[in-house]
């Protein structure tokens, strides 16, 4: 799914839930709160303005709150909380700086085996952030504590579930013991890698001593007192300001009810192209031409998402 089908799918969805929002408040008086993490990666020189235009819209249209937020969220009030992967250092040249001004806290997410180095997992030459240096242990250390929380991202940013279960633990659970014992302070944060998890390794996470972990799903942040998984929205810079202010208020969240169903129409469609080609005639003279087609097309690989 392509972006301009994610926006136009996200402003009508943003559309339509204003509208039942008001007939909810309507019916049944304030409205729930609500919260969106949002989730960068980098924030280049060259886009230091178009993120402090975007920190200025996150002022106007909602309350700036930590990833590690525990209290209930307030009735009517909106809320979001900003987060960056990997560590890069141009977060620190960038963002933190903009950020501090407008009283915004954030939390980064490190690859403690990475620190001081290029990002190794970044194979690809055509990667944008392959010649981004992530932040040193010296750097990691100087991060101002009200405003800058650390948590995790593993040792090596594997793909945790292509992993031999022990060693998918070691990269949980001593990434966080490093940190803790080298920053000198609770580390109760973690995100996984590419996104990927699983129960098994949420349990693990549980295990390791985190309080909360984050997926890159886009769903509501915080909405109950016992959440331990909890989605965020991907962000650039570079978005256009009405696509930044339809993530900042939630109106992404439809996505991934879109491809679950996606997936599961996928699932029909190859079912019943599989269940044709088996009733097939074995005269292949005698087989119709039309549904010889449509089970082709039906078993074929589905195309690859983006």
């Amino acid at each position: 799914m392509n972006r301009v089908v994610k926006f136009i799918g996200s402003l009508v969805f943003f559309i339509l839930s204003r509208l039942w929002s008001a007939l909810c408040v309507v019916l049944k008086g304030k409205r729930r709160g609500t919260c969106v993490v949002l989730y960068y990666h980098a924030v280049l020189r060259q886009h230091r303005e178009l993120f402090a235009r975007q920190m200025d819209m996150l002022l106007r249209y909602s309350v700036p709150t930590s990833a590690d937020r525990s209290e209930p969220l307030a009735l009517g009030r909106r809320y979001a909380a900003v987060t960056f992967d990997d560590g890069y250092e141009c977060i620190l040249e960038n963002a933190l700086p903009e950020l501090e001004k407008r009283r915004i806290p954030s939390t980064i997410f490190v690859v403690t085996e990475a620190l001081g180095k290029f990002p190794f997992w970044l194979s690809d030459p055509s990667q944008p952030l392959r010649g981004e240096r992530i932040m040193s242990l010296d750097q990691l250390r100087a991060l101002p504590p009200d405003f800058a929380t650390v948590g995790s991202h593993t040792l090596h940013h594997p793909k945790l579930t292509a992993m031999d279960g022990d060693d998918a633990r070691r990269e949980l659970a001593e990434s966080r013991a490093w940190l803790r014992r080298v920053l000198n302070r609770e580390v109760g944060l973690f995100s996984f890698p590419y996104g990927i998890h699983s129960p098994n390794l949420v349990q693990c996470c549980r295990d390791a001593g985190y309080g909360r972990v984050f997926t890159i799903t886009p769903t509501l942040a915080f909405s109950g007192p016992n959440e331990f998984v909890t989605g965020r929205v991907s962000v650039e810079p570079t978005d256009w300001p009405l696509e930044f202010r339809l993530k900042l208020l939630g109106a992404y969240r439809w996505l991934p009810l879109a491809f679950s169903m996606k997936k599961r129409a996928l699932s029909v469609w190859n079912g019943l192209g599989t269940a044709l080609g088996r009733s097939r005639p074995t005269n292949p003279n005698s087989q119709d031409a039309s549904v010889h087609s449509f089970a082709s097309r039906a078993q074929s690989p589905p195309e690859k998402q983006n």
